[in-house]
Parts: structure tokens; sequence; C-alpha cells
């Protein structure tokens, strides 16, 4: 890979990684509603995103499926899992999008995969299991569960995008934000309360949030990596991307002051040891798979 390209990729990874510490910060800490802030994200997006809508795609009732489940549904489960649980192990948590896309592949598309991969996807979930439970009272991490639930959700709409037409990253992303935004508004004012006082008082670090979040990690982040999908392998840049959630691990103990825990340390590299594994190995079915969800949302 050239230098310069390596250099976006890394640009890339660090954004999306930044963008779960700045979530997390803006949903727990800023007390933003998270299903608000998810719809005002795709909102954004749809906006800056207008000239990307034409021509008109075909099939947009699985467009709209897709948008639905890589859009609406998983960003909610994800923002509403970042209010109660630590960006960090967030970030970890969210690769299980990987293993997810794997396991589904061979439900659905007939991959077969060997002991390598069975062994990936079992470190994977295990490496969670170490993060998520805590053995002093068994408990489970609240939060964590949503991230799990919103990663399951994405690499599920990811399965059914094998069913569309293939469209540009920035037209996809326009057509998910055009399609997501009602429905999360919808739900947010249906279940939430104080949302337009709350991000109106936020501030302008709560709008430079936003700003981020729309341009930065949907629009730059996006395009750059369609970018690079269209110069190099997919298995050349999935094991690459794991600085994603390295970054967020980073920024989620310098920003927000997370412990660092024992617990953290082996989960993360018992679960990205995992994903690597998978990654390493080519879905035959799904090339893809290996991404998680990436591709279609342009991770977080």
């Amino acid at each position: 890979m050239a230098i310069r390209d390596f250099a976006l990729l890394c640009a890339v990874c660090l954004v999306w990684g930044l963008n779960l510490v700045v979530t997390r910060w803006v949903v727990a800490d800023m007390a933003i509603p998270p299903i608000f802030f998810a719809a005002l994200r795709f909102l954004g997006v749809a906006v800056c995103l207008i000239p990307f809508l034409r021509p008109r795609p075909e099939n947009l009732r699985i467009l709209f499926i897709v948008s639905m489940m890589i859009g609406s549904v998983h960003f909610a489960l994800l923002f509403i899992g970042l209010r109660h649980a630590d960006a960090s192990a967030a970030a970890v948590t969210g690769q299980l999008g990987v293993p997810f896309s794997t396991l589904m592949s061979m439900l659905f598309l007939g991959e077969v995969i060997h002991w390598r991969r069975a062994l990936g996807i079992t470190l994977a979930f295990l490496g969670v299991l170490i993060i998520a439970l805590d053995p002093s009272n068994f408990s489970v991490s609240y939060g964590l569960l949503y991230i799990i639930a919103s990663a399951f959700i994405g690499s599920a709409g990811g399965i059914v995008m094998k069913r569309m037409p293939k469209l540009s990253g920035l037209r996809f992303q326009a057509w998910v934000g055009l399609f997501s935004f009602a429905p999360l508004f919808a739900l947010s004012f249906a279940v939430e309360q104080g949302q337009l006082d709350a991000y109106i008082h936020g501030g302008w670090m709560v709008w430079a949030a936003s700003a981020f979040a729309i341009i930065g990690v949907s629009v730059f982040g996006h395009s750059a990596f369609y970018t690079l999908l269209k110069k190099y392998d997919v298995s050349l840049l999935s094991p690459l991307t794991l600085m994603t959630p390295i970054w967020g691990v980073i920024f989620g103990i310098a920003l927000l002051n997370e412990p660092l825990t024992l617990r953290l340390i082996i989960g993360a590299a018992v679960s990205l040891s995992g994903v690597l594994v998978i990654a390493l190995r080519a879905n035959q079915k799904m090339p893809e798979a290996a991404l998680g969800k990436k591709v279609a949302s342009g991770d977080s």
C-alpha cells in the first residue's frame, strides 16, 4: 500500500475511533438524548449529500429495509449503549460485527469456514464476555448489551445489502440518511424528553460534535474508505481497520478518563486477536464480512 493511502486509512480509523468517544461524551456527559442525536446525525448527512440522491436507485424497498437496519435501528442501539458503557469497552465490543457477519454469511449465503475462522469467532466473543462480565457480582454491562445488539443488526443489514444493486459510497450514505432521520425523530419524541432544550443549551462543543459526526465521520470517513476499497483488496484493508478500536480505547482513556483495567486489556487482546484471525481468512461468499459494519455504515 502506498504511504499516502496508508496515511489516509490511519486518518479514517482515527476519526472513527474518536467518534465513539465524542458520541459517548455527548450522550452521557452532556445528557443529549441518544436517539435524538442519532436522528440529527442522519438529518445532517441527508442534507449534506442531497446531490447524491440522483438518479433514483433501483429497488427502494430493499434500500429502505437496509437503511432501517444499518441506520435507524443500528445507531439507536449504539448510541443508547454508549450512554451506559465506556467508549473504550464499546470500541472493542463493536468489532463483533465481524464474527456476526461471518456467521450470517454461513447461515444465509452458504459460506464454509474451517477451524481457524471458527477459533477466531470463538475468541472474538470470549474477549467481549471478559470485558462485559463483572466476576465480582456476575453482572453484565447493561450498555454493552445494546452495543452487541447494534453490531448484530448492522451485520444483518450487510447481508440484506447483498440483494441490492451496488451504489457508490456517498450515494448510499445519502439514501440511508434520508430514510433514517424521520423514524429516529419520531421515536425520540415518543420515548425521550427535553431533546431540543438539551441540545440548544449544550453549547458550541455539542454542535461541533454534531458537525464532526456528520462531515468528519459519515462524509469524509465513508468516502475515503470507499476510495481505498476500490484500490485495495478487502483482505489487506480489514486487518488494518483494527486501528479503529485501538484508537477508541486510547481516546476513551485519554479524553474521558476511563479506567484501563486488567479485564479490559485481556478482553481486548483476546477479542481483537479473534477478529484479526477472521479478517486474515478470505470470505468467499461475502468478502466484506471481514470489515463488519464498516462498509455499510461508515463504522460509528
